[in-house]
């Protein structure tokens, strides 16, 4: 079954980028060469997430330094009026010749309030699907307005300036997005054009597509798949296993308690889980007696672990930061497994990010079968070390 791959564009870089020794800034440069590393050896794109770099304005910012690669732009619903969002999306769709995508996220509760937004979080939701229906209109070219619970936008009074060709826009942009609560899974069944679940087995994904398919039935639709794993890919499992153990080395019980309580809630440690796997009590025990959990304990399933990593420390179950480990062979077959249980979008990434994703397009790239939209460029030994020079040398290469 055919996939596509993306990577991750982070404005935090480094080799160990959950610790303050171990990750890097991302000046323009950087952040710039990562784009190019990703356009250049055939990823399909690139997530480009919230954070201390606009998401939009990177994407704007790669357009003129890129070809092929897509751009999945992260956007909160409601920080930007949809009738802005629609004269944004139409430039940059249009400058870069129809490579944006939109990631549909739904925020925290914790911090939304600073730019405005205060609706709960499944309110936000509801506020959500208004806010995308009205985008999709108005790029389509409805120019009556929308009156909604939760959006009401007047009449447009322009039309869509002269120098927008129809044909260098998509029809309209696609949206990806998430959703694990049922008030989520609701909205995503409704709205999305790509399913995005947190990592987890082949086996549970397929359960979560199934429930996201039915419920979009209902609305007469047919979403795609897709998930998010980390990648540490070498050329023998030791190797591959003696990385991860490294990673885990060099992250402080501090950083790793943090970690775990993005995932644990407010009450951190001293929260009561039940769960019939050893492993998750063995790891928890660890944490709670002032130490790291072991290697071993931290893999629940063949090839995926839950180490350490930006996106948290996934010592209950399988979440944002789990890992995908092992050989070329080994990470293609789990791959393959993937898009067997419907996930034919994987967005990968792996620290640093630039020698990570040379890596995994010399190795894995040529075991897939890809759908990326063009031919992938065969690897070239010495073809990126132009952008292997914006990595410290102390990092290594992909070599």
């Amino acid at each position: 079954m055919s996939v596509q791959i993306l990577w991750y564009v982070q404005s935090a870089d480094g080799p160990v980028p959950w610790e303050p020794d171990g990750v890097w800034g991302s000046g323009r440069d950087r952040v710039l060469a990562q784009a190019r590393t990703i356009d250049r050896l055939g990823y399909h794109g690139a997530l480009l997430p919230t954070g201390p770099h606009d998401p939009l304005t990177l994407a704007a910012a790669f357009t003129p330094v890129t070809e092929r690669m897509r751009f999945l732009v992260a956007v909160y619903p409601g920080i930007t009026s949809p009738t802005k969002l629609v004269d944004q999306a139409l430039a940059l769709d249009d400058l870069s010749g129809g490579r944006l995508l939109f990631n549909v996220v739904n925020g925290n509760d914790s911090w939304l309030p600073e730019y405005g937004m205060r609706l709960p979080h499944d309110e936000r939701y509801a506020y959500s699907f208004e806010y995308w229906d009205a985008f999709r209109r108005m790029f389509g070219g409805d120019r009556s307005g929308y009156a909604g619970r939760h959006v009401d936008l007047a009449a447009r009074t322009f039309d869509v300036p002269l120098m927008f060709e129809p044909e260098a826009v998509q029809p309209s942009i696609p949206l990806w997005g998430a959703g694990a609560s049922p008030a989520g899974t609701a909205h995503a069944a409704r709205l999305v054009d790509r399913y995005l679940a947190f990592a987890d087995t082949p086996e549970r994904l397929a359960v979560k597509f199934a429930e996201v398919r039915a419920a979009a039935a209902e609305h007469g639709r047919s979403p795609a798949f897709g998930t998010r794993l980390q990648v540490i890919v070498r050329d023998t499992e030791e190797e591959a296993w003696a990385y991860a153990r490294s990673l885990l080395e060099r992250t402080s019980l501090e950083a790793a308690v943090r970690m775990a309580s993005w995932q644990l809630g407010p009450d951190g440690l001293d929260t009561p889980v039940e769960s019939d796997d050893p492993r998750v009590h063995r790891r928890l025990a660890a944490l709670r007696a002032g130490r790291l959990p072991d290697v071993e304990d931290l893999v629940f399933a063949p090839h995926l672990w839950s180490g350490p990593s930006p996106f948290g420390f996934d010592v209950v179950r399988p979440w944002a930061g789990t890992w995908l480990v092992g050989t070329p062979a080994q990470v293609a077959a789990r791959i393959g497994d993937y898009a067997a249980a419907g996930a034919d979008a994987l967005i990968l990434s792996g620290w640093p990010l630039i020698p990570e994703a040379i890596r995994f397009a010399r190795d894995v790239f040529p075991l897939l079968d890809l759908d990326h939209g063009f031919p992938i460029p065969p690897y070239v030994e010495g073809a990126y070390d132009d952008l292997l020079a914006h990595v410290p040398a102390h990092a290594g290469s992909a070599r």
